[in-house]
């Protein structure tokens, strides 16, 4: 796995802009093997028996049809590695943006502004498949006990952004870490289950045979096609 910072470029990304050589030799050494098999058997075929033009012709029409698959996969190839080369630039100008992706953490995190102010918050999210009436957020902490309870009003269905101040149920103040949420939601009498969505900072971006990944601080790792939301 090879990390892509902003101030270096990504081996895997050079590799594929530069294209690779194996393809294009195996094919060639496959019909320089093959032609010397075939002039092979064309000298040493039985002078009372030879090969007739419709072997050969069905021979040569096996070769290219060879040929032409491994060309096209070898295409198929590049087109791939082009394709990833250009997700992973793309995802590496999403480094120092936040991004929602389907999870259930909140990450309670503590800041300072320029007066001085401390400020407790964590960001979350719910992705709705339609309007609610109302329903509750239960954040629980790494015992899973729970420590406060949202009520939440009607919403519109779609991605809508939430946040907690870290206060509690009893009236303290939550100490900053990562928590987790569930929700329960309804439409009039009906439930509705929403998507969670936890919210990250992406810090790295990383490039594997399994595609492009962003890494999230506190949060870990999430592919690329995950992200539902880039603030």
């Amino acid at each position: 796995m090879s990390t892509i910072q902003t101030n270096s470029v990504d081996p895997t990304l050079l590799a594929a802009m530069n294209g690779t050589k194996s393809s294009a030799n195996t094919i060639q050494s496959a019909q320089d093997q093959f032609m010397k098999l075939l002039t092979t058997q064309l000298k040493n075929q039985d002078p009372l028996n030879p090969m007739d033009n419709a072997q050969v012709t069905s021979q040569l029409a096996q070769l290219s049809t060879v040929t032409g698959i491994n060309q096209v996969n070898a295409s198929i190839n590049a087109m791939n590695a082009n394709f990833q080369a250009s997700q992973s630039l793309q995802a590496a100008n999403m480094i120092g943006h936040g991004v929602f992706t389907p999870g259930s953490n909140i990450s309670l995190t503590t800041t300072t502004n320029s007066a001085g102010v401390n400020s407790t918050a964590g960001a979350f999210g719910l992705n709705l498949p339609q309007n609610i009436s109302g329903g509750t957020v239960s954040i629980t902490n790494a015992a899973g006990a729970v420590v406060k309870t949202i009520n939440l009003g009607s919403m519109q269905q779609g991605v809508q952004t939430l946040s907690w101040d870290g206060s509690t149920d009893s009236g303290g103040t939550a100490p900053t870490g990562t928590y987790s949420y569930a929700v329960k939601a309804v439409s009039g009498a009906s439930p509705v289950t929403p998507t969670n969505l936890e919210f990250g900072m992406v810090s790295s971006v990383s490039a594997n045979s399994q595609g492009v990944t962003l890494n999230l601080a506190n949060l870990g790792s999430v592919a690329m096609n995950s992200v539902v939301q880039i603030f």
